[in-house]
C-alpha cells in the first residue's frame, strides 16, 4: 500500500504534467464505434454476403427463402428494416423511461391505437405472405369469378364465388386477395425505403445549413436553403413521370426517385431545430475541443432534432404509398411488380360487372394511407414538447 508520502508526490507529479502539456498540438479524437455499431455493421456486412450468394451463385435459377424471390428492392427494404431496428427500436429500449412516456400520451388517441394495430397486421402480412403464398397467376379459364358467396353476371355468364379465391379475381384471372397480400409489401417498401432516404438526406442538409449558420460559414447555408426552395416549388411528379418515361419503371428507381425529390420538408424542419442547439453550450464544447463538423452533426444536432425528424417522417410514408400507387394506375409504374394502383387501375374497365377488382385493394390503400395519418398525427402529439401534455392526442 502507498504511503501518504508516495501519494502526495505522484499527485504534485500529475499535477507538473498536466500543465506542462502543450494543448495546442493535441488532437482530440471523435472516432468512436460503439458495439451497438459493429453489430449494426454486421448486419449490413450479412445482407451484402447474401445479396452476393443470391446474384452470383444463385442467379435467380430458384427462390431464396421459400417462395421468396428475394428483388433488387426487397434488397433495400431488408437494409431499411436493419436500419429502422438500430435508430428506432434499440435507442427506445435503453430508454423505459422515453419509451413509457411517449406510449402514454400515444393511447390518449385511441382512434391511432387501432390505427397502429391495423398497420402492424399490414405490415407482418407483407412481409410474411408473399414468403410463403406463390404468386399472383394468370389463368385462361373462367377468368373473371365473384368473391365467395356472391353471385354476379360476368359477360352474360352467371357465377358464383368459393374459397378458391376468397375475394375474387381479375380479368385475367389472377385472384385479388394474393394481388392486395403482394401489394402490402410494395406498399411498405415504397413508404419505409422512401422515407429512409428522405430523412437522411433532410437530416444531414438542415443540420449542415444550421451549424454553417452558427460557424459563420452564412454562404453554405445560403446554398443550401436557395436548393431547398427551388426543390419544393419544382413540379416533382411531373419530373417522375418524365424520368421512368426515359430510364425505365423498375421499383426500386421509383422509390429512390420519392427519396431524393422529398426530402426538402425534413430539411426545414431539422433547420430549425439544429438553428436553436447550434448555440447550446455541449455544441461549443464539442467545437472547443477539436469535433469536426460531422461529429457534431451525427451525434448532436440530429440525435437532438429526432423527435421533429420522426414526426415528419411520419407524416411522408402516406404521400409515398400514394404516389407510387399514382403512378402504378397511369401505368408509369414496373408491370411485374403487383401494385394496389396497377390492381384498381385493371379493374375499371370491368368496374360495372366485376367491382371487387378495384373496390377491394381501394379499401386497403384508402385505410393504409389513413392509418398513417393517424399514427403521424398521434405520434406529433406525443413527441412535440410544445404539445401540452394533458391536452394533446386524445380522441
Amino acid at each position: 500500500m502507498a504511503t501518504q508520502r508516495e501519494t502526495d508526490v505522484t499527485a504534485r507529479t500529475d499535477r507538473e504534467t498536466f500543465e506542462e502539456v502543450d494543448w495546442d498540438t493535441q488532437e482530440v479524437s471523435t472516432f468512436n464505434v460503439s458495439r451497438t455499431a459493429v453489430a449494426e455493421l454486421l448486419a449490413y456486412g450479412a445482407i451484402v454476403v447474401l445479396f452476393a450468394y443470391d446474384y452470383a451463385v444463385i442467379r435467380n435459377e430458384h427462390p431464396l427463402i421459400a417462395n421468396w424471390d428475394v428483388l433488387s428492392v426487397e434488397w433495400l427494404f431488408v437494409a431499411t428494416l436493419v436500419a429502422v431496428f438500430f435508430h428506432g427500436v434499440v435507442p427506445l429500449y435503453r430508454n423505459p423511461r422515453m419509451r413509457e412516456f411517449y406510449w402514454s400520451r400515444f393511447v390518449k388517441n385511441r382512434v391511432a391505437v387501432a390505427a397502429l394495430v391495423y398497420l402492424l397486421v399490414v405490415f407482418v402480412i407483407g412481409i410474411v405472405g408473399p414468403a410463403v403464398m406463390s404468386p399472383p397467376e394468370t389463368r385462361f379459364t373462367n377468368r373473371i369469378v365473384p368473391p365467395v358467396g356472391i353471385t354476379a353476371t360476368v359477360g352474360g355468364v352467371v357465377k358464383t364465388g368459393t374459397w378458391q379465391f376468397p375475394l375474387g379475381t381479375t380479368a385475367e384471372g389472377k385472384g385479388v386477395l394474393k394481388l392486395i397480400v403482394y401489394g402490402m409489401r410494395v406498399s411498405m417498401e415504397v413508404g419505409l425505403i422512401g422515407t429512409v432516404f428522405t430523412v437522411l438526406i433532410g437530416s444531414v442538409v438542415g443540420s449542415l445549413a444550421a451549424l454553417a449558420t452558427a460557424l459563420d460559414i452564412g454562404w453554405l447555408d445560403e446554398v443550401l436553403m436557395r436548393y431547398v426552395d427551388v426543390q419544393s416549388v419544382f413540379p416533382t411528379f411531373m419530373l417522375l413521370l418524365l424520368l421512368t418515361y426515359l430510364f425505365g419503371s423498375e421499383l426500386w428507381m421509383i422509390i429512390l426517385l420519392f427519396g431524393f425529390f422529398s426530402w426538402e420538408g425534413i430539411a426545414r424542419t431539422v433547420r430549425g431545430e439544429a438553428l436553436q442547439r447550434s448555440s447550446e453550450a455541449y455544441v461549443t464544447a464539442a467545437r472547443a475541443s477539436g469535433a469536426s463538423m460531422l461529429y457534431i452533426v451525427q451525434r448532436h444536432l440530429i440525435p437532438n432534432s429526432a423527435n421533429s425528424i420522426v414526426i415528419g417522417a411520419t407524416v411522408a410514408i402516406p404521400g409515398f404509398i400514394l404516389g407510387e400507387a399514382s403512378l402504378a394506375f397511369l401505368g408509369f409504374s414496373d408491370p411485374t411488380t403487383f401494385s394496389w394502383g396497377r390492381t384498381i387501375s385493371a379493374g375499371q374497365s370491368n368496374l360495372a360487372t366485376a367491382w371487387w377488382i378495384s373496390t377491394f385493394p381501394g379499401i386497403f390503400l384508402f385505410f393504409t394511407v389513413l392509418s398513417f395519418y393517424y399514427v403521424g398525427e398521434a405520434m406529433r402529439d406525443a413527441m412535440d414538447p410544445r404539445q401540452q401534455i394533458e391536452g394533446g392526442g386524445g380522441l
